[in-house]
């Protein structure tokens, strides 16, 4: 037994290395592993796009594993209580117990960055390099070389210690028997040609060329290593099983001549690692207030496509950062450089995490903004826009969905149709069009198959048949999302009540708000946090008061139309001028959008 002090890890130089974690096989269809680095516990999945994730391993909930999740190629569940986190962005796309709601941005995991290179998966806490060094005999340039990436081997031993013995390397040369009878075999010449402290590279010759076997040290712990192995040299595809074999033998006799020669009580401690507290309250984390009409992001126009009669559709990449998440329903603000500030819904699925989609149709009537991306925005220009808002977000607890969509209404209820195909729930898309030409994303609506059916060419009349058939029958636990002309929503909202559809079971977006909307009255109001009174002139709505008075609120649209600016009302009577609202909460008199509307009563108590 060894009686020499072990040299204890360095935590914080160690961090700003990149480590392997897993090797390439170890991340399998659907799996997610469960990885270590200098005592961090990490989830490490691949989503069905092949990008591969690397988490701290825990749900923000209660901090479960989210090792012993369910990996369903898009999305990352965890077991406990069914929270589910987006590829790529680790942001919490769905709260079971809270399935009306959009989960707020602020719930996200911790990421790591990841690098895949020589068969291994890299990862790293604090490394300035943005992938892996280059190892130079892993670069394989030579047609009769080729490399394999042996079984990695773990050690309870420190790091300091198992790279001293594998250092020392040696092992027997690989034979056939049914080529080369069994005979006593003297171990192979090797020496190190370079040791680094997180690496280690051995060469050989063999007869047949040169052979490098390069040991990578993974710091599992202080007093834990995993021993992870890349050969290189001629001839290795020929018979790999007998080199795998071969120096998985070696490779473990090594471990064991470590283990052996250590005491439990010279163990260094555990490294202790500090994570933020996990806490039920995250649950309700409201979102940040994004004060105003504000565009963080920058993104630049990497496609357009022209989807049918006067739409063209924008695909939309990050110039550097990770997009954040989002959820079927969410829109962005696009801010145009005519001084437009125009709204879009996300069409693409909402586990494609890489970029946004949005589909502009060219309003001839409107205020410019439409017709300046379709005239004026090329592929290759950079837009601000807003982070998405979601103020029309999908439940995935029905036990029926149904989706009713007219025109550009498409557009929110396609990225619904893709979460839910994704979830695997009983869904079914009616797409209303004027003309078949008209029906926008084609191939992508042939992918959904017989869930989706297209109605062209429908009268007024008949589209009200049409909606009267589909919404007769209404069953428990059954939702129904509506987005398109208003005509048509405020068909089917009525043939909805007349069919005893619950309000909490009818879902609808407005492209605009189409009310008539007054300004002709003043009032007061008083705010019951802030302690301020103020007074809402006549000609000037609630929101231009509250911002001039130091309350800046978030906002989107600004017409009534998208939710943002909702806020509570603890006293008085609203003057409800928006088309957000169903019609309980505009009875229950319990919120207004600041936006539009106004009050009926002398005074309005709002909660801010």
């Amino acid at each position: 037994m060894t009686t020499r002090p072990l040299k204890k890890l360095d935590r914080t130089i160690a961090a700003r290395h990149w480590h392997p974690i897993a090797t390439s096989e170890e991340l399998p269809l659907r799996h997610v592993y469960h990885g270590q680095i200098l005592g961090r516990e990490l989830a490490v999945w691949r989503a069905d796009d092949g990008n591969v994730n690397v988490w701290e391993n825990r749900c923000l909930h209660r901090g479960v594993r989210l090792s012993i999740g369910i990996n369903d190629g898009q999305e990352l569940a965890c077991q406990y209580h069914g929270w589910r986190y987006s590829n790529r962005t680790a942001g919490c796309t769905y709260i079971p117990a809270h399935p009306a709601d959009a989960p707020a941005r602020t719930i996200c995991n911790n990421t790591y960055p990841v690098s895949e290179r020589y068969g291994l998966v890299w990862t790293t806490e604090a490394a300035t390099d943005t992938t892996v060094p280059a190892v130079p005999e892993l670069e394989i340039q030579n047609a009769n070389q080729s490399s394999l990436v042996l079984r990695s081997i773990p050690v309870n031993a420190p790091l300091a210690v198992t790279a001293e013995y594998f250092s020392r390397y040696s092992f027997s040369k690989p034979v056939n028997p049914s080529v080369n009878p069994p005979a006593e075999i003297a171990p192979t010449v090797t020496r190190v040609i370079r040791e680094e402290p997180y690496q280690i590279t051995v060469l050989w010759s063999d007869g047949h060329g040169d052979s490098t076997l390069v040991f990578f040290l993974q710091p599992v712990d202080s007093h834990r290593t995993r021993v992870h192995a890349v050969l290189t040299g001629p001839q290795l595809a020929a018979e790999p099983l007998l080199h795998l074999k071969t120096h998985n033998f070696a490779m473990s006799h090594w471990r064991n001549q470590i283990e052996s020669s250590l005491t439990t009580t010279e163990m260094p401690e555990p490294f202790q690692v500090t994570l933020p507290r996990v806490t039920e309250a995250l649950a309700a984390m409201p979102e940040p207030a994004s004060s105003g009409r504000r565009a963080p992001l920058r993104v630049v126009v990497e496609k357009i496509h022209t989807g049918a009669s006067d739409i063209k559709a924008f695909e939309l990449v990050s110039i550097d950062a990770q997009l954040p998440t989002f959820q079927a329903g969410a829109h962005i603000d696009v801010h145009l450089a005519n001084s437009q500030i125009k709204q879009y819904s996300l069409t693409n699925a909402p586990v494609q995490t890489d970029r946004y989609i949005i589909a502009v149709k060219r309003e001839a009537n409107g205020a410019g903004g439409s017709a300046f991306l379709h005239d004026s925005v090329r592929i290759g220009d950079t837009l601000a826009i807003s982070e998405p808002r979601n103020n029309f977000p999908l439940r995935r607890d029905a036990v029926n969905t149904l989706l009713i969509a007219g025109g550009i209404g498409i557009t929110p209820l396609l990225a619904m149709a893709q979460a839910l195909q994704n979830s695997e729930r009983n869904w079914h898309l009616h797409y209303f069009v004027q003309r078949e030409t008209d029906t926008l994303f084609p191939e992508l609506l042939t992918t959904l198959g017989n869930r989706v059916t297209i109605n062209a060419g429908f009268t007024p009349e008949q589209t009200r048949a049409s909606l009267n058939s589909l919404l007769e029958n209404y069953t428990a636990a059954s939702h129904v999302y509506l987005c398109g002309p208003a005509p048509m929503l405020n068909a089917a909202r009525d043939l909805a009540q007349q069919h005893n559809w619950p309000d909490k079971a009818v879902h609808f977006e407005f492209f605009k708000n189409t009310s008539t909307v007054t300004s002709e009255n003043s009032f007061r109001v008083d705010l019951a946090r802030s302690g301020l009174t103020l007074t809402v002139e006549a000609g000037q709505t609630l929101l231009q008061t509250l911002r001039s008075n130091g309350v800046d609120l978030p906002s989107s649209c600004e017409q009534g139309a998208c939710g943002t600016c909702r806020v509570a009302v603890l006293d008085g009577q609203p003057l409800h001028q928006d088309v957000y609202l169903n019609d309980t909460e505009r009875q229950s008199n319990n919120c207004i959008m600041t936006c539009v509307s106004r009050a009926v009563s002398e005074r309005l108590v709002l909660d801010i």
